[in-house]
């Protein structure tokens, strides 16, 4: 496994408190955005994050960030969170008359 398995395609928002983290790094972990050691085997190893503030925390689960382990929009660019986004918009428009 060369490339991290894309975990989500939106941000994990979390209220985090004080202390350290290990942010999943493989995306491979079923506790996302925190590892669970499923990386063991893989050339991949969990990110040590140390949170001074308590407050929301926006953690990558695309894997694609260049703000790791924090989301910078990246996932925004992935064709799943691109044909969600569609699939959105065409359940929010109104139904016109004479299409149902």
């Amino acid at each position: 496994m060369t490339e991290p398995h894309q975990a989500g395609f939106k941000s994990i928002p979390i209220e985090m408190q004080p202390g350290t983290y290990q942010w999943c790094a493989c995306g491979l972990s079923k506790n996302q955005p925190f590892c669970d050691d499923s990386h063991i085997g893989t050339s991949f190893e969990p990110v040590e994050v140390v949170i001074t503030e308590a407050r929301k925390y926006s953690w990558c689960a695309c894997k694609g960030s260049s703000k790791k382990p924090f989301c910078d929009g990246s996932h925004k660019q992935l064709p799943e969170f691109v044909a969600y986004m569609e699939m959105i918009a065409v359940q929010a428009a109104p139904i016109q008359a004479g299409n149902i």
